[in-house]
């Protein structure tokens, strides 16, 4: 089988991994309602994980000062995004319309974009560095794409809907991925770049849109349950990192 091949179905199975969503599709909503914020407290604490377990050390390891300046455009750009969101949806009154789904889909997409640049180097290397990279990439997306499925039903898409949209955004790991196939001597450096824009972007989402919802709950339990889910969401993302490192 051509490296090619080995990269695109490789892509493809890390894509799939968005779809984990279907075990919640034959829950009725009154129950999936009562764990959704189970589900944003855990996106939380993976998306902080994500970017300061994963992202920003690998980011460090390949660019230098110019890290902290995509981390802060990140942040900036994903901050004039949402408000251009909340500004098309929400500039006639009450705004039932929670910004941060497309936002997240945005980071994921950029995130997913990585990981299939990473694949694709990785099997350009041998096959055996491509198989070892492509299952770390889907322990951590399995978590990580639960956790966006609580994201875009808690923003108010429909099951199938978000289904649908972690999907389409699941599979610019593939686009990612033959990108980097064909222009391998020139992406180097943009992963460099993309790696702390992704982050800086997933430390907004999570800090400024996630967090802040779960103080909406206020009782003891509800806080409890939320601190360890989050804190679940970051050790699941420390474990990741330390296993395959």
């Amino acid at each position: 089988m051509s490296v090619l091949l080995l990269i695109f179905f490789a892509t493809l199975l890390v894509s799939l991994c968005s779809l984990i969503g279907i075990v919640f599709l034959s829950l009725n909503d009154k129950i999936l309602n009562k764990i959704l914020l189970v589900l944003v407290a855990f996106a939380s604490g993976a998306l902080l994980g994500g970017a300061f377990l994963h992202l920003l050390p690998e980011s460090f390891v390949l660019g230098g000062e110019e890290v902290f300046i995509f981390i802060l455009l990140g942040i900036i750009l994903f901050f004039i995004i949402e408000k251009f969101l909340r500004w098309r949806h929400c500039h006639k009154g009450k705004c039932d319309f929670h910004a941060f789904t497309y936002l997240n889909l945005i980071g994921d997409g950029i995130h997913n974009w990585i990981d299939g640049m990473i694949i694709a180097a990785s099997f350009l290397v041998s096959s055996d560095l491509g198989i070892v990279s492509t299952f770390a990439v889907v322990a951590h997306e399995i978590p990580q794409e639960i956790g966006d499925f609580g994201i875009l039903i808690y923003g108010g898409f429909r099951k199938t809907k978000a289904l649908f949209y972690n999907f389409i955004s699941a599979i610019t790991s593939i686009l990612g991925a033959v990108f980097t196939y064909y222009l391998i001597h020139y992406t180097e450096h943009i992963v460099t770049l993309l790696l702390p824009f992704a982050a800086g972007g997933f430390i907004y989402i999570a800090a400024t849109d996630l967090l802040p919802e779960l103080h909406k709950r206020e009782k003891v339990k509800d806080s409890a349950v939320q601190l360890i889910f989050l804190l679940l969401g970051i050790i699941l993302m420390w474990l990741l990192k330390t296993f395959f490192e």
